[in-house]
């Protein structure tokens, strides 16, 4: 049964992995829903967290598929209840909104906030699940909405503590055999394998 799952891929900083990566789901026929991509802790390690609605078998095949990409550390599925995680949305809206004391109460009770007001328009942003911003997305339209847009979702693992260890571990005996004076972005540069 299809249901969303929650993949994070723990990679090194190249030219094109992302295009390696999500390739590999277009020839397994599953869409990706969201997509981002961060640094880490680590020097050198970046983490791709992967939204997606397809089967636990299917998608235990895909990350396997992953690990085989020679700059991928470890790619990982979680179920729903493995991952903490968050979304932000941005709604521009109308500033004539501002003068209906409503619209400053509707912000508030839902844990939102005010980015930006210029002349004709104001932006408020809202952390939460996605439902919680479709949510405020439907309150917002009455009062003049004019754009919505919506990050993909930034996870934590909950029992990620040893794999970060040995990520940890890893870097710093990388950086023990660096040449000498060449430092972390040097490393990098040169293409020397972190």
């Amino acid at each position: 049964m299809q249901k969303e799952y929650t993949i994070t891929v723990y990679t090194e900083d190249r030219i094109g992995i992302t295009n390696r990566i999500t390739i590999i789901f277009t020839r397994r026929r599953i869409n990706i829903t969201s997509l981002t991509t961060s640094e880490t802790e680590i020097p050198g390690v970046y983490k791709f967290v992967i939204t997606v609605l397809a089967t636990r078998e299917l998608l235990d095949k895909v990350v396997l598929q992953i690990e085989r990409l020679i700059e991928i550390h470890r790619a990982f599925v979680h179920e729903e209840d493995e991952v903490v995680y968050q979304e932000l949305a941005l709604y521009k809206v109308s500033t004539k909104a501002l003068s209906n004391g409503n619209i400053e109460r509707l912000i508030r009770d839902n844990h939102a906030r005010i980015l930006t007001i210029a002349e004709d328009y104001f932006v408020i942003e809202k952390t939460g699940h996605q439902q919680e911003l479709l949510d405020m997305l439907k309150k917002l339209e009455p009062y003049g909405l004019i754009e919505y847009t919506k990050s993909g979702r930034v996870a934590i693992v909950k029992w990620s503590r040893r794999f970060h260890e040995h990520l940890k571990n890893l870097g710093e005996k990388q950086m023990d055999n660096l040449p000498p004076g060449v430092t972390h972005p040097e490393a990098n540069r040169s293409g020397i394998s972190l």
